[in-house]
This record gives C-alpha cells, sequence and structure tokens, in this order.
C-alpha cells in the first residue's frame, strides 16, 4: 500500500485509496533543504512543514482562505510598534507561549513536590525596578477606587520545604485603570506599583500594594480581531506579576491571580 507524508505524528501514515493528494509532495519540500542544513534546523522546519501541510489537508483550505491569513499574518507585522509586539499577543491567544514556557520550565523535586509553575514574563517588565524594605508600599500613586492591599509569603526550598534567605521577590502589577506605570504617566509616577524584596532568615517577605484587578488588552489590530473571530473577551484576570531569583537556585517567573 503506498503511504502519504501526512501522519499527525509527522511520519508517514497509510495512504487513504481515495486521497486526492500526492503522497510524495510534502516529502519532496522537506528534501529541499541544502545537506549544509543545522541539524536542530533541520529537525524544527521539518516538522513545521510536515504540521503546515497536514493542517491544509486536513481543512481542506481554500485559496480565498490561504490569501486571507497571508494578509494576516502582514498585519501583525505591520502592527508592531515599540512598546506594542503583536506577534506576541497572538502567540499568548493561541496558548503558544504558555505552552513554551510549560515545556522548557518543567520542574518536578525528586521527592515529587512540585514547585510554582512558571507564566509568561509579560512585556511590561522593568530591569530597574528598586528595591524596598519589607513593609513597604509600591503604591506611589494611589487611584481613586483601589484597594490597599497586605501582600506576604513565603520562598521556600522545593526539597526541603524550609524558608529560603536573601531571595529576591521582585513583583510588578497594573492599577486599576488596567496600565502600567510607563504606559500611565499623567496618573502614574515611574516605579509606581513595582518593587523588589529580599526574603529575612526564614524566607519571608511582605509588603503592600493595589488588589489587582481585571483588565482589557487594546481592542484594536490584528489579535483583538482574533478574539472576536474566536468569540473571546479581551479581558486579562486579576494578576501580579513576579520572578523569584537566588545565587543557589533557578530562579522562577510567574504570576499570581487572587481567588476573588
Amino acid at each position: 500500500m503506498a503511504s502519504a507524508t501526512n501522519g499527525s505524528d509527522g511520519h508517514s501514515a497509510p495512504k487513504d485509496d481515495n486521497s486526492k493528494y500526492d503522497p510524495n509532495f510534502t516529502q519532496h519540500v522537506i528534501d529541499m533543504m541544502s545537506p549544509e542544513t543545522k541539524p536542530r534546523h533541520r529537525e524544527i522546519l521539518s516538522s513545521l512543514i510536515r504540521h503546515l501541510h497536514d493542517f491544509c489537508r486536513e481543512v481542506e483550505l481554500t485559496q480565498d482562505e490561504w490569501i486571507i491569513g497571508v494578509n494576516y499574518v502582514n498585519a501583525i507585522g505591520q502592527a508592531y510598534k515599540k512598546n506594542r509586539n503583536e506577534a506576541w499577543r497572538v502567540c499568548d491567544i493561541l496558548g503558544v507561549e504558555s505552552l513554551v514556557i510549560e515545556i522548557n520550565n518543567k520542574i518536578v523535586a525528586p521527592n515529587g513536590a512540585q514547585p510554582t509553575s512558571s507564566a509568561i514574563l509579560g512585556p511590561f517588565w522593568s530591569p530597574d525596578t528598586p528595591f524596598r524594605e519589607n513593609g513597604d508600599s509600591v503604591v506611589q500613586n494611589m487611584p481613586p477606587d483601589g484597594q490597599l492591599t497586605f501582600f506576604h509569603g513565603v520562598i521556600k526550598d522545593a526539597e526541603t520545604g524550609k524558608g529560603i534567605p536573601n531571595a529576591i521577590f521582585d513583583m510588578w502589577q497594573a492599577s486599576t485603570n488596567g496600565k502600567y506605570d510607563i504606559f500611565d504617566p499623567e496618573n502614574q509616577t515611574r516605579h509606581n506599583l513595582r518593587g523588589k524584596f529580599r526574603t529575612n532568615a526564614d524566607g519571608k517577605f511582605w509588603f503592600y500594594c493595589l488588589k489587582p484587578t481585571e483588565y482589557a488588552i487594546d481592542t484594536s489590530g490584528p489579535s483583538a480581531e482574533l478574539l472576536r473571530i474566536m468569540g473571546r473577551h479581551p479581558y486579562r484576570p486579576s494578576h501580579i506579576h513576579m520572578i523569584i531569583t537566588h545565587d543557589d537556585y533557578v530562579g522562577i517567573t510567574s504570576q499570581l491571580y487572587p481567588s476573588d
């Protein structure tokens, strides 16, 4: 029986007798790569080509739909600005970035304990966030509808369960209008709602911040159009960003979501 290179796992799959597609086409495209192509490049591109071809065959993509897709990719590039990475937004909507984060940060301690899960960094982290003392407030500009909140935690060793002294908890959050300090100079001074805190001898840290609130992403551009097509709302859930680091440990980037 003839075989077609359109198996879902990237390998050859039995060809349907009624198939109207060339069973050798995909492999031919892959074989067009030069012998000088680096092994990792060949691995990634071969898999990408197989999955793209499988997708086109599976949905029987029309020429008009293909042109719409090409124009959409072009629009993503045209929408790019210094403070707006449209391709990144589309990857977030499609779950690609979250999946890559999981693939690259899945850690299980020898005792079976699973550390705090990783999450996307997002585009609003700042390398210039100042250190603050435990007990300080990161709220420099209290919004009228803001709710001051006491935040405290313990950073622990995943294997021993003991607190880690001198770890750094780097946090940032949006104000109640959904904007971060660098994009809201009319209402926020620099480093508002940002702070780095060093844990004490027991691994504890504490500070005051705003109770996080949900906010909508920009509802213009290709990413917003994708949300509309998928019937999804543009709101991000209430959250606080964090990066935890220590010289003797693998760092973690994550987001914290209040239960209420």
